[in-house]
């Protein structure tokens, strides 16, 4: 199936995956503060820690297959390799986490980061989230990211926050060492899970070659991935990609939720307000991003391209002037965020239109006798307030995060 984002230009579609691999990022800034004010602190790392490890090692591989950068041998990859996956991974979005990179070797690497945007967003909640997420959740994460190329690779720290002095840079430092030596990982048993699921196995239109620009990422390690080098074929399949992840990503977090919540009520109370959250913020961002009008015209092209209804294999939507149409597809039967919305329930597509202008709302309507339902857009004469699942996310410096332009050099091993 043609991926939605197909008819973008190409500096349009350089611009939405960088988005898209941002609003992956906000993820956890939607749904944990939920999972601490259920479950506490200590219960929000264990579910981070699932939600990863359960999603990254599927969603690295699929990029490394798409881009042509997949190990010759399966599970025999190096260094430069495991760095290429983390340029283009939903945890490590360029800039916001300012990865910077050295190969010593094809089994010998480090990275430390110039900027951690999610250290930003933790160091005012204090020292005991600093450690939760720089040592109890990298510590495991790092490692199932790793393995996804090598299950002998292992990731660990120099140094890293909290920081001493306060305003220590880099924010960390790691080495990346594949070493046969090594202990051979183990998955934890919600992977296997995740790998059962539609998106893990989902087929996406192929990269056309003969598109004008860069087809793979099959040629050496660059320092910061120039994203309009790529053809427009390659960045669709990208942004496809991206929305994948997050899709692996939120269907970790359903899992290590489901053990832990006490019915099945608090179970979707939770992920509807992570849901909620993130759909106005990735409203916002695309909208900017886009410089979509604010109108209902715009509005509906902002939904056709969020993140929760894509990619097109895998959430069937069609786009029509004046609406769009949901109908039941592999999403749903994944549980996916599109499952969670219908005429019953739809404040997440209320809260990305209104992102774009508050004065706009939708009306959702079931679509014949079938399956399926109908979004239209509509203008009301009172703006509406933002809703409090936005404003959580909103105290992440993600959410109104600059990009800015950079340069791509080659990384040589030193």
């Amino acid at each position: 199936m043609i991926s939605r984002y197909a008819d973008l230009t190409r500096e349009e579609l350089a611009e939405v995956v960088r988005e898209l691999l941002l609003i992956g990022q906000l993820i956890d800034r939607a749904g944990m503060a939920w999972c601490i004010s259920a479950f506490g602190r200590e219960e929000m790392l264990r579910i981070a820690i699932v939600e990863w490890a359960a999603a990254s090692p599927i969603y690295t591989r699929r990029m490394q297959a798409a881009l042509g950068y997949a190990p010759a041998v399966p599970g025999q990859g190096d260094v430069p390799t495991i760095f290429k996956g983390l340029q283009l991974d939903i945890g490590a979005p360029p800039q916001f986490m300012d990865f910077r990179y050295t190969v010593h070797d094809a089994r010998h690497g480090e990275f430390h980061l110039d900027h951690c945007g999610a250290l930003m967003d933790v160091e005012p909640m204090g020292e005991e989230y600093v450690r939760g997420m720089c040592h109890d959740i990298e510590d495991p994460t790092f490692d199932a990211t790793a393995i996804a190329t090598h299950p002998r690779a292992q990731v660990r720290p120099v140094h890293r926050p909290p920081r001493t002095p306060a305003d220590r840079t880099p924010h960390c430092r790691w080495t990346v060492v594949i070493d046969d030596a090594h202990p051979e990982a183990v998955a934890i048993p919600e992977l296997a899970v995740n790998e059962r699921s539609r998106a893990a196995g989902l087929e996406l239109a192929p990269i056309d070659p003969a598109d004008d620009g860069a087809a793979d990422y099959a040629g050496p390690l660059v320092s910061d991935l120039d994203l309009a080098a790529f053809s427009r074929s390659a960045l669709a399949r990208i942004a496809d990609e991206v929305c994948l992840q997050m899709a692996l990503l939120d269907r970790g977090f359903t899992l290590a939720l489901e053990p832990r919540a006490s019915s099945p009520e608090q179970l979707l109370d939770i992920r509807r307000k992570q849901l909620v959250g993130l759909a106005g913020i990735a409203g916002a961002r695309l909208a900017r991003g886009l410089d979509l009008p604010p109108d209902t015209k715009g509005a509906l092209r902002l939904l056709a391209l969020h993140p929760m209804l894509n990619p097109a294999a895998y959430v069937s939507v069609e786009a029509g002037t004046d609406a769009l149409v949901v109908r039941p597809g592999a999403a749903d039967e994944d549980g996916a965020w599109v499952s969670l919305i219908g005429p019953e329930w739809f404040v997440p597509l209320q809260a990305a239109v209104q992102a774009l202008d508050p004065h706009l709302d939708v009306e959702v309507t079931p679509e014949g006798a079938g399956p399926g339902w109908r979004v239209e857009v509509v203008r009301r004469p009172e703006p509406a307030p933002e809703a409090s699942e936005v404003a959580v996310v909103r105290f992440s410096t993600g959410a109104d995060f600059a990009f800015e332009p950079r340069r791509s050099l080659p990384i040589t091993p030193v």
